[in-house]
């Protein structure tokens, strides 16, 4: 098995693709946008590989965050066929995603993370899982670039402290589920979503920047009914991540930025999605967790970072009020059927030390029991929207 192929072809571990060369689906018209910011390195073979992609791409835009890098004159150079959308500064992907949505010309746009290299059948496995009823957002499972056996992203759920558990995180893919499935969560490196249906729900809010945002549109779209689908046969190839903000095995230390995201970006999303009734039962698994979270930006030396991300919310709740109140009045699913409470999931670097897998698991079990009667308290309201013409199977 190839660890970086490039040239679109399927990897050996997911031929079989079981999708109907008749199926209408396959003939859905899409455009692909690729969010870039210094991505000299990988936006070549990410682009290359968009090339080779079956199906029916109406367009390729990218939307550059003001790159430092040779990103623009490489793009420029080598692949003048994409539309090159040039954002005056770095608002971060959010901005950037929303731009390539506005600007797109289909109801289906694929997104990716300029990281991101596509198989060639990528997206003729994500567009039949399109036509199912009320779903808005299909996503591929993303594997590790060097390790392509290894899973990396494949969406998640919604535990009630605010933060996403990720499904079969670094699990070898001859492990896990093979079959199409409804996630709670998806991962916003690459997914193919629905526009007019994520631009009516609020598109992504760029007051993240980035860490969280995934997370905040999953929400949103599952309080109002809508489905978000895994596909674990349409694969693409994860790589480096942002510089500065991500964190794999590896990293000399833990980024401050990523820490002052964190505390800033956790808090106000559940502050704009959660009812106050889930806001309330929560607060006692959320301070526990906030405790060991201080703990660990402390022993990794980015407490100040953490406690600046901690002010820097207040700034944002004006915002998150706002927003809730809009969200309030389009809710149809209740917080009671969307939290609830698998054992958290961190980055194996993470739990290095054995005194740090210890408390987690401390921390796992008192969330667990104090969720067991919280957790019921909260409605489970199963009202559906109306069926959506364009979501129509």
């Amino acid at each position: 098995m190839s660890a970086r192929p490039v040239d679109g072809s399927v990897l050996p571990v997911h031929e079989k693709s079981g999708t109907p060369a008749s199926d209408d689906s396959l003939h859905i018209p899409v455009t692909v946008t690729v969010v870039n910011y210094n991505g000299e390195a990988f936006i070549e073979d990410c682009l290359d590989a968009l090339a080779k992609l079956k199906g029916e791409i109406a367009e390729v835009i990218v939307i550059d965050n003001a790159s430092s890098d040779g990103s623009l004159d490489l793009i420029r150079r080598r692949i003048p066929a994409v539309r090159l959308i040039e954002m005056d500064s770095n608002r971060g992907p959010c901005a950037a995603r929303n731009v390539g949505l506005r600007e797109s010309g289909t109801d289906w746009v694929l997104q990716i993370d300029s990281d991101v290299i596509v198989q060639q059948g990528t997206l003729l496995e994500l567009l039949p899982e399109a036509k199912s009823e009320y779903v808005a957002v299909v996503q591929p499972r993303a594997v590790l670039a060097h390790d392509p056996g290894v899973v990396h992203y494949d969406g998640g759920s919604f535990h009630y402290v605010g933060v996403m558990c990720l499904d079969n995180l670094l699990a070898r893919v001859d492990g896990v589920p093979q079959e199409p499935e409804d996630v709670d969560a998806v991962i916003s490196m690459a997914l193919l979503l629905h526009r007019p249906t994520v631009l009516d729900a609020g598109g992504w809010d760029e007051a993240f920047f980035i860490l969280f945002e995934d997370h905040d549109v999953s929400y949103r779209l599952r309080t109002r009914g809508y489905r978000l689908r895994r596909v674990p046969n349409a694969v693409v190839l994860h790589r480096e991540g942002t510089a500065g903000i991500s964190f794999r095995p590896g990293a000399p230390s833990y980024p401050g930025r990523r820490a002052f995201l964190h505390a800033r970006n956790r808090p106000y999303l559940i502050l704009k999605n959660y009812t106050w009734a889930a806001i309330l039962l929560s607060l006692p698994g959320r301070f526990a967790y906030s405790c060991i979270w201080a703990a660990f930006a402390l022993s990794r030396g980015v407490f100040l970072d953490y406690m600046k991300g901690r002010l820097a919310l207040l700034s944002l709740l004006p915002r998150a009020l706002r927003l809730r109140r809009n969200l309030s009045r389009q809710r149809v699913v209740g917080d009671g059927r969307l939290l609830g409470c698998r054992d958290l999931t961190f980055s194996p670097v993470i739990q290095r030390g054995g005194t740090e897998a210890k408390l987690i698991k401390l921390l796992n079990r008192m969330l667990s029991a104090w969720w067991a009667v919280a957790g019921r308290l909260l409605p489970r309201d199963s009202g559906k929207p109306e069926k959506p013409a364009h979501l129509s199977s």
